[in-house]
């Protein structure tokens, strides 16, 4: 039988415990060149449910997936200034192509704002043109120094829309729809529960009027932020010249939005309801709902239990639920046990000889261990209750993040306050500081603004740090 090597204690090692989960639970390992990552094929079906899942809410707000080049002209990212500046230490530069140095070195695509800008200045010619509403799924290439797997890479997936529209109006309802589609997807279907809201000037996008975000709280107290939607108003529209005859024939230009929400998204799952154990999937996403470990000693048990089994897994099928039989001879019931476990699935199915004489099953959760996780149920309906206990998992998994992030975000009003609270999460603030303000707080306790959140109590209050008078909250935090 193969040897199950323990995981690292969360509260020993989180960062061991973290890397150990993405490699033992067979989702991702690492490329050949520094800072890459091969994404196995379990990590893939969970980003194929994560992009499933975001694809239909995209196109239900009336977006459209294409596909662009992954080769930028340099000149292009030049157009915008901050953008070029914003992006300059990370880029991936090619200057060599079949044998000869190329006229003008080629930039591998950071981000497509620049690409975009260009096809849409072609294509928008008159008010009728717009709004246009792009997706793509893709990679960026981001020449990062410190990366981690899914979290922080040199390639990575995900998706960046790209919109242009007639009004400023129109551009900030697009940029706060998508947030929302962000914060939908979220909490509903990875159990997350994100804080939405605006970046402040330091964090914000480069060559973008406004980021708006969401931010969660990861199982060490650390903000990872998940997901960003960008209001680029007019700048992408003037470098790339963006024009369009409005109704009144007269020339204007675009206003553009960008949004993302890339593979480090599968971090946060990981880092927000993962254990001691291993992974714990929502089921909404998780790649397999449920394993059926049939279990026997003899020929004769192995003739009735796997009998049962592909009955029950056809039912569960047919229910629409996303099943795994784990038949493998070589293991021992308890190593399959450990091993999905560690995997993540939301509930494990065990039936042995004694349950089909009884027509039961045992049904296991895997957000709740041991004995009190388990229960005998029928055979008889199985499909409705395993479906039951699926959303009662996914529900389970939301309150138990959001409980966690309540507890660890504290209310304070003086600096010796706010060092403790960022120690282990978030710091709640009335704030009225400047950049250089926001500059050496970051210094002194390694905390940024996460957000400023949408969702504002109104009223005013006293910044901790200047004491100056305050009429925003914001939230800071020490992030991935």
């Amino acid at each position: 039988m193969a040897k199950q090597d323990k995981l690292t204690p969360r509260s020993e090692d989180f960062n061991d415990w973290y890397n150990a989960v993405v490699q033992k639970a067979d989702l991702a390992d690492y490329g050949p060149v520094r800072g890459t990552m091969i994404v196995k094929p379990y990590g893939w079906a969970l980003w194929e449910n994560i992009q499933g899942a975001l694809d239909s809410r995209f196109k239900a707000t009336g977006v459209q997936n294409a596909g662009f080049p992954m080769f930028i002209p340099m000149s292009f990212l030049q157009k915008e200034a901050a953008h070029v500046e914003g992006f300059a230490p990370e880029l991936a530069v090619v200057t060599i192509g079949g044998g000869q140095e190329l006229a003008e070195p080629i930039v591998v695509r950071p981000t497509s704002e620049t690409m975009i800008g260009h096809a849409y200045s072609n294509w928008i010619q008159s008010y009728r043109d717009l709004p246009l509403l792009l997706n793509m799924w893709n990679s960026v290439v981001r020449w990062e120094l410190r990366t981690k797997l899914f979290l922080r890479t040199l390639e990575f997936y995900w998706q960046e829309g790209h919109t242009a529209h007639a009004t400023a109006e129109e551009c900030d309802e697009r940029t706060r729809m998508m947030l929302d589609v962000y914060t939908d997807f979220a909490v509903n279907e990875a159990a997350i529960p994100v804080i939405p809201g605006v970046k402040s000037e330091m964090e914000r996008f480069a060559g973008a009027n406004q980021t708006l975000t969401i931010e969660a709280m990861m199982g060490d107290g650390k903000a990872l932020q998940s997901g960003t939607s960008h209001n680029l108003g007019e700048n992408f529209a003037k470098a790339f010249d963006i024009q369009y005859l409005d109704k009144n024939n007269e020339l204007q230009y675009a206003w553009t939005t960008s949004w993302g929400l890339s593979t480090r998204f599968i971090g946060a799952i990981i880092m927000t309801h993962g254990d001691d154990n291993g992974l714990i999937m929502p089921p909404r996403l998780a790649p397999y709902q449920v394993v059926i470990v049939p279990i026997y000693k003899n020929e004769e048990e192995q003739v009735s239990v796997l009998e049962a089994t592909n009955r029950i897994q056809q039912e569960l099928v047919a229910a629409g639920i996303r099943v795994k039989v784990d038949d493998r001879e070589n293991l021992s019931p308890g190593f399959k046990f450990n091993d999905w476990e560690l995997r993540g699935v939301p509930a494990r199915i065990e039936i042995g000889p004694r349950d089909v004489e009884k027509n039961s099953v045992a049904l296991a959760r895997r957000d709740v261990p041991g004995r009190e996780g388990k229960q005998f149920v029928s055979q008889e309906g199985l499909g409705q209750t395993v479906a039951d206990l699926l959303v009662e998992i996914q529900q389970a998994l939301l309150d138990r993040a959001t409980k966690f992030r309540d507890d660890n975000t504290h209310d304070v009003e003086n600096y010796d306050d706010f060092k403790t609270a960022v120690s282990t999460g978030f710091a709640r603030v009335w704030w009225a500081g400047d950049n250089a303000d926001e500059t050496r707080v970051k210094e002194e306790t390694k905390a940024t603004i996460r957000c400023f959140p949408i969702a504002q109590p109104g009223g005013s209050g006293t910044c901790f740090y200047t004491g100056k008078p305050a009429d925003k909250i914001a939230i800071f935090g020490r992030a991935y």
